[in-house]
């Protein structure tokens, strides 16, 4: 969408394609890729019940984005530690 949304529509298709009217289901502005790049920038968990995409920063005061990352080291050992599987 041009306001960075990112929209949803139910579709059927069983013996004829239908789909319903669009509806947002978040409002961005989300990252988007320059055309010439090959990849997507969202995930969908394996359940279908959360998304990972990534979100344009907003500007400070001074109208930058200061850069920022969250690195998570060792998540495999946090995740057992987290839920057990005994």
């Amino acid at each position: 969408a041009p306001d960075g949304a990112v929209l949803r529509v139910s579709v059927e298709g069983a013996t004829t394609f239908r789909a319903d009217t669009p509806t947002r289901l978040f409002q961005g502005p989300y990252f988007v890729p320059i055309p010439s790049r090959v990849g997507r920038t969202y995930d969908v968990s394996a359940d279908g019940q959360r998304f990972l995409m990534i979100k344009e920063g907003t500007p400070d005061e001074n109208g930058t984005t200061p850069p920022s990352l969250i690195l998570v080291q060792n998540w495999f050992e946090e995740l057992r530690r987290l839920v057990p599987t005994n």
